[in-house]
């Protein structure tokens, strides 16, 4: 039985600081990313251009900016807020019959 809990003003406000602060997270990665592999193809370019080794750590950085920006974006993913909401009520209800079996 699900059971759906309202929200106050205070935990919807940290929701949505919680929101704002996981998109701070991810344009400070992208920033970081794009700022770092900018330096790896000047320094790449001006040591030896023939060979093309800042590809190297832009896929591998690449990679790791993806799964940032499913986590941030793809709100309802294998443990976005769908899940964890799931997850709190399932919490709450434990404590619920703990605190009826204690009395």
């Amino acid at each position: 039985m699900t059971k759906i809990y309202t929200l106050t003003e205070e935990q919807r406000y940290l929701r949505a600081k919680k929101r704002v602060t996981e998109l701070k997270g991810f344009y400070c990665h992208l920033l970081s990313f794009g700022l770092v592999i900018l330096i790896l193809i000047f320094t790449n370019y001006m040591t030896f251009w023939g060979y093309k080794w800042f590809r190297y750590p832009a896929m591998g950085w690449g990679i790791g900016l993806a799964f940032h920006a499913y986590r941030v974006f793809v709100t309802n993913g294998i443990l976005g807020y769908e899940w964890e909401n799931r997850q709190i009520e399932m919490f709450i209800e434990k404590d619920r019959l703990f605190a009826v079996r204690d009395k």
